[in-house]
């Protein structure tokens, strides 16, 4: 597939990220699409494939964060993703692809991922949220709903998200300290491991800042 079909295939899912929440802009896609492309050469993945696949991962974001939920961004994405490429002429057998990458890349889907490219895909779509693009991304988030800078006595089990206590302290402890357990592919698992370290280590030196320790 040549080039200049993911020019234009970026190019028109562009307009799907306008407004949307910083945390998955289509940085955050570029930042997977890197990522993946990365860990797919050492899994032996189709790299035409996974690259169509994210670069639609995420084009239904905003109409989830739109609907507060309601509607499944994983899910809705395949829909769009059948549409995109079926007007672009791609081939009916890789849509078919592309769509189960799209599909199940979720954390809360019952769709699990199968193929080499689905499992790159998740790994590499959460692995964005953790380590320090980990870390930039969960304060952005907590900046962009109003949350506190740094609580390092939050009772994590007693709090909600979207709350004045959802800062990138506890988006950590609540959801991303389990990502690293979550991985599918070897080298997502290796990647993991480093990135968990390194947010643990990073608040473990945050909170002894803020005790008057260092």
């Amino acid at each position: 597939m040549e080039e200049e079909f993911f020019d234009k295939l970026r190019e028109k899912v562009l307009p799907y990220f306008e407004g949307i929440n910083p945390c998955h802009d289509i940085c955050h896609t570029d930042r997977v699409l890197s990522l993946a492309l990365a860990i797919g050469e050492k899994e032996g993945a189709d790299l035409e494939i996974l690259k169509v696949a994210v670069l639609l991962h995420d084009v239904a974001r905003k109409e989830q964060d739109e609907s507060r939920g309601e509607i499944c961004h994983a899910e809705r994405g395949g829909e769009l993703a059948w549409e995109i490429l079926r007007e672009m002429g791609y081939p009916y057998d890789k849509i078919v692809k592309v769509v189960h990458c799209v599909e199940t890349h979720r954390f809360r889907n019952e769709k699990i991922p199968e193929s080499v490219e689905a499992k790159v895909l998740f790994d590499a779509d959460k692995l964005d949220g953790i380590g320090g693009i980990g870390i930039l991304r969960a304060t952005s988030f907590a900046g962009h709903i109003g949350a506190v800078v740094h609580n390092p006595d939050v009772d994590v089990e007693n709090t909600k998200p979207y709350s004045k206590d959802d800062s990138a302290y506890r988006e950590f402890f609540a959801k991303l300290v389990r990502v690293k357990e979550k991985m599918l592919t070897g080298e997502g698992k290796k990647i993991a491991e480093g990135r968990h370290e390194f947010m643990v280590e990073f608040f473990d030196r945050v909170n002894k800042e803020v005790r008057g320790e260092l």
